[in-house]
């Protein structure tokens, strides 16, 4: 038995890949923005152990958000599911960041520095990703008008990048991003085409997976299977440079080694 922490799981895949966590048997805790939304993931997920509240969009939000998941003590895995998608307005957060931003790219990338170390990470991506600026220029938007399908390809390229650093970082940690597909979710719309069940199997496999299909690091899986990245993706010294931003802008450094 697994112990796992989701972001995000208040509804939609988040919400799924933990029902399908707790039917196999392993512990859950859930997470959601305000404490009435986790009252609510709760009480969606019954079997859950608990749920924690915390804003991603801000910095103080997301130090909420760890300091109450290390007080639960350790975990197995954590997926890294929550996410904004279609943000017309640039209206920047507390921090100046574009929202997209802070809660699709810094958000996981402050939990993975702030959070105790598990043995498995997971990264909730996008096929969008391969759209992804890849000169990470002007990340937070000042410069460029605002566009909010690519601020969406970017956050999820930043993701990857992010995925792929903390596997080379951290070898005795199996971390990977997931592509769960466009599935009809509350952010995917009623139209999408792909299945929501097979949306959340792969990040619920990648952290409780017992098969040694599962026991995979640096990967980038679509049901299952490694998918086609951004010719970018694997490139050192651009998940460098993607870390030394998101230290620049929050103030925190990810370590270097496990």
């Amino acid at each position: 038995m697994a112990r796992i922490f989701i972001t995000g799981s208040a509804d939609g895949l988040g919400q799924l890949a933990a029902r399908q966590l707790v039917q196999q048997g392993h512990q859950v805790v859930l997470h959601a923005r305000s404490p009435e939304r986790a009252n609510e993931a709760r009480a969606a997920v019954p079997p859950a152990e608990a749920a924690v509240a915390g804003d991603l969009s801000t910095l103080a939000g997301v130090r909420q958000v760890a300091e109450q998941v290390k007080e639960l003590g350790s975990f197995d895995a954590v997926i890294h599911n929550a996410g904004l998608y279609q943000v017309p307005r640039l209206v920047p957060t507390a921090d100046g960041w574009p929202p997209l931003l802070a809660v699709n790219s810094l958000a996981p990338y402050l939990l993975t520095c702030l959070m105790e170390r598990p043995a498995r990470l997971v990264y909730l991506s996008s096929g969008m990703h391969r759209q992804g600026d890849a000169s990470l220029r002007d990340l937070t938007w000042q410069e460029r008008p605002w566009n909010t399908t690519q601020a969406y390809c970017d956050s999820k390229l930043h993701d990857l990048l992010l995925a792929n650093a903390v596997a080379r970082r951290w070898p005795a940690v199996l971390a990977n991003a997931v592509d769960p597909g466009w599935v009809p979710t509350k952010m995917g719309g009623a139209g999408a085409p792909d299945s929501l069940t097979e949306g959340a199997k792969t990040q619920a496999w990648l952290a409780a997976g017992t098969d040694p299909a599962a026991h995979v690091t640096g990967q980038y899986l679509y049901h299952q299977r490694p998918s086609a990245t951004h010719p970018q993706a694997a490139n050192v010294d651009l998940q460098e440079q993607f870390l030394a931003e998101c230290a620049r802008l929050t103030g925190i450094s990810l370590p270097a080694h496990a």
